[in-house]
């Protein structure tokens, strides 16, 4: 166990880490230790666990890999039935890559302000393909960690109109299904 003395409430947040499986999000502003309670972590926790982020940089801080590098995701927007596969309709991952996926106990986000909601579909599309199909995220804990006080998502204009015509697509089926039961 982690002693966090000076600090009870990343002691109860490592608590929460190591004895639950339950999503986490820990926020911040800089310089309360965030970065330090995660290296922290990664010497003490039996889980075995991967840490990606956003960008090189936030990856290469954090001690990990960046979230693409890892799932495998394309750059830009990432539209669920448009994602690039092979012809067997799946993601060529090597074996190293799949064993790894499918031992994780612990994904550590960090810099999680940064990341946009089409590449959290990402993740959870890859951890319930290699995992399980029925727990979001494939059942994985998740420890989300950053400030939304900072950096924001990075998104070019044309794919935010990408994304808004993709919610559009989805929701639209849903109003046709409404005004068809009202008839």
């Amino acid at each position: 166990m982690m002693e966090m003395e000076t600090n009870p409430e990343l002691q109860l947040a490592s608590d929460f880490v190591q004895f639950t499986d339950k999503n986490i999000f820990l926020t911040g502003k800089a310089g309360t230790g965030k970065t330090t309670f995660l290296h922290n972590l990664k010497k003490v926790t039996p889980k075995r666990m991967a840490v990606v982020a956003p960008t090189g940089v936030a990856a290469i801080n954090a001690g990990g890999v960046t979230i693409h590098s890892l799932f495998q995701l394309p750059f830009g927007p990432n539209i669920p039935d448009a994602e690039p596969r092979t012809q067997d309709g799946f993601r060529r991952f090597n074996r190293e890559k799949i064993n790894l996926i499918k031992s994780l106990d612990l994904l550590v986000i960090d810099e999680i302000s940064m990341v946009r909601a089409d590449l959290l579909d990402g993740i959870d599309s890859v951890l319930r393909q290699y995992r399980n199909t029925t727990k979001p995220f494939g059942g994985v804990q998740l420890l989300m960690i950053g400030d939304l006080h900072q950096l924001s998502p990075v998104i070019k204009d044309d794919e935010w109109r990408v994304l808004q015509d993709c919610i559009f697509l989805v929701a639209e089926p849903s109003k046709k299904q409404s005004q068809s039961a009202l008839s």
